[in-house]
């Protein structure tokens, strides 16, 4: 490719010039992974780790990276001695961050990091912290197996996001594993957890190493490499060019965890926190161990035992670093320090003070929670700093550079649990007010993403600020597979006169909706109606030809909207076709629907033959919107 010049010869051997005098000069039966994709390195930085650090080095070990490259910092409990250890093993490499005056550490280390011959020589690279666990969901849960997806596609990165994991209500010390410890983690929807870590395939002089993600080196912005970035996000699907550039954070339509996610373990328990704060952190950030930012990482929303797919094999190994009797004993000496210097410090008044200022700040609702807020954009700067390949890429018509969200990401695809839905625990739960309508954040009733839409107030909000658009006087307005009700509660409150129907088969979303329709002072009427009336056979789930031919004839609708994921193009087009009365003027085909049985294509053709026509102006997102071209709309 132009402007790009031949990638030097790589050592994969382990035993070049490029390791210690001492790395593997110490004999020992677990040996150096060798993966067929080349050099697989992590490069951390740490400070004090002794207590976390074998499990860390085990667990990464069993991912099957190639090398672990560690630069330490004013180490007083033997860290720096464990992983000089580990090198003599041949397990993985540790570097002196000798940090300049009015240098960071991180910066610091990742200078270094950038000229370390290893780093240089390796295929793969990933920059993460001691606090945080690569989790891999992909095939057989290795690097190698998830690494081969993404090159099967012709990706070179990897964009993976934190889970954030809380305490799990957990005050005292405990030699547990972390990934087995806690098993509690922020909902995956929410997006002040979403800051990324970038595996990524290196080639030092195109890449300028980073904590989030790596830079392309200025010189080769205007050349044709960028084009070469190809990167996934950690669901297997491909980045918005964007991000070749800049930022360090997930958003809505990149997000994704079904091929790996960082568990970031920033807090563990309140003595481990208690612990963190007397002896600092690896940055040096003095205001990092505040009941704020406690009340942050403490989110303990959803269970999340992805990593526990990884024990086993950690175990294994962790268990066998033990038997070398240097390590252990300065693993050992670095438990015992730490639970000798705790218990001391559990016997101060201060102890019993970060205790309550910490239980209080687990209290924080998830929806108040504080976050150091992003620094203001400086659209000036920005555009200066735009590559001329990403101004074009900026300028191209919108449709181009669409990015097609996630199913998973999406709230009205399917906002519902899926299976039996048990309503019987009658436990409170929170409600929040979504477009003017109280909703319950009730877990039994919805999904992950949908909880986290409804508690930031968004649940399937395009469709419940746009649809009263396509609202006419006198309209008649039907919605089959209504779930909850909650676009016809909208509308029942912004057209008082208008009839509304709204069906649904599934009795606990009907429960739930008739509750959400009384918090709401919303009354069943004439003209306000929640039906049961099936669509499909209860015993043999087979469709009931004349179910949707009926509600659609005994409303009169003007407008239909359809989102029973059961419904497909052809029962559809049959139920129109049955119709004595005259047909809607405008049919909606929803997110949920379209997600099930009923082909676009195949209904957008069908509707068309009927008189209808997509609606350009503005449809509704991740819906089928058709109007009938014979009918004034």
């Amino acid at each position: 490719m132009a402007g790009m010049s031949k990638p030097k010869q790589k050592d994969h051997s382990g035993q070049g010039r490029d390791v210690s005098d001492i790395f593997g000069t110490v004999d020992f039966p677990l040996k150096r992974h060798v993966s067929p994709h080349g050099r697989l390195t992590a490069v951390s930085m740490m400070k004090d780790e002794g207590p976390y650090l074998l499990e860390w080095v085990a667990h990464h070990l069993s991912l099957g990276f190639t090398d672990l490259v560690v630069y330490t910092n004013d180490c007083s409990d033997g860290t720096d001695d464990m992983l000089i250890r580990l090198e003599e093993l041949g397990l993985a490499h540790h570097r002196r961050n000798d940090i300049p005056d009015g240098v960071k550490p991180q910066p610091s280390a990742l200078k270094y990091a950038q000229e370390e011959p290893i780093v240089r020589n390796s295929d793969w690279v990933l920059v993460f912290d001691a606090d945080e666990f690569l989790c891999i969901k992909y095939g057989n849960r290795t690097l190698d197996d998830m690494i081969g997806a993404a090159q099967e596609v012709g990706a070179n990165g990897i964009v993976i996001t934190w889970r954030i994991f809380g305490s799990s209500g957990v005050q005292h010390w405990s030699r547990a594993p972390v990934t087995e410890q806690y098993l509690n983690a922020a909902p995956p929807l929410w997006n002040k957890g979403w800051g990324v870590k970038t595996l990524f395939k290196f080639d030092p002089e195109y890449w300028r190493l980073g904590i989030h993600r790596p830079k392309i080196k200025n010189k080769h912005l205007e050349s044709e490499f960028p084009h070469s970035v190809r990167w996934l996000n950690g669901s297997g699907r491909w980045m918005e060019d964007y991000f070749k550039f800049r930022g360090w954070r997930s958003i809505v339509r990149t997000v994704g965890y079904d091929w790996a996610q960082m568990n970031h373990y920033a807090i563990k328990s309140m003595d481990s926190y208690a612990i963190r704060k007397l002896r600092g952190n690896v940055n040096n950030k003095k205001d990092k161990y505040n009941a704020d930012y406690w009340s942050l990482q403490d989110r303990n929303e959803t269970v999340d035992d992805a990593a526990m797919g990884h024990s086993a094999r950690r175990r294994e190994i962790m268990d066998l670093l033990l038997t070398d009797e240097v390590l252990a004993k300065l693993h050992h000496k670095a438990v015992t320090d730490i639970e000798n210097r705790l218990e001391a410090f559990k016997k101060t008044a201060a102890y019993d003070q970060l205790v309550s200022s910490l239980r209080e700040a687990s209290n924080v609702p998830i929806t108040q929670v504080i976050a150091k807020p992003p620094q203001q954009r400086d659209t000036q700067k920005i555009a200066a700093q735009m590559s001329s390949i990403e101004q074009k890429l900026a300028q191209a018509p919108k449709k181009k550079r669409e990015y097609r969200s996630e199913p998973s990401i999406s709230a009205s695809a399917n906002p519902y649990v899926t299976g039996n839905i048990d309503l019987s625990d009658g436990a409170p739960v929170a409600t929040f007010v979504n477009n003017q309508i109280k909703l319950p954040a009730d877990p039994r009733v919805f999904g992950a993403v949908a909880l986290q839409a409804i508690m930031d107030g968004k649940f399937e909000r395009n469709h419940a600020r746009r649809l009263p658009g396509l609202i006419k006087p006198k309209d008649r307005y039907l919605e089959v597979g209504a779930g909850i009700g909650f676009l016809a509660a909208r509308l029942s409150c912004l057209f008082p006169d208008m009839t509304i129907v709204a069906q649904e088969e599934r009795y606990p979303l009907v429960v739930t909706a008739a509750r959400i329709w009384n918090d709401n002072d919303i009354a069943q009427s004439a003209k306000r109606k929640l039906l049961k009336t099936p669509l499909f056979h209860p015993n043999d789930g087979q469709h009931v030809s004349s179910g949707l031919t009926t509600l659609i004839t005994q409303t009169d609708c003007t407008i239909l909207y359809i989102n029973d994921p059961r419904l497909t193009a052809e029962m559809i087009d049959t139920a129109l076709h049955s119709q004595k009365n005259a047909l809607p003027q405008r049919i909606i085909i929803g997110a949920r629907a379209l997600g099930g049985l009923c082909d676009q294509t195949t209904c957008a053709e069908r509707l068309m033959a009927l008189g209808f026509a997509p609606l350009e102006e503005r449809p509704l997102d991740a819906a089928l919107t058709m109007f009938r071209q014979d009918k004034q709309t």
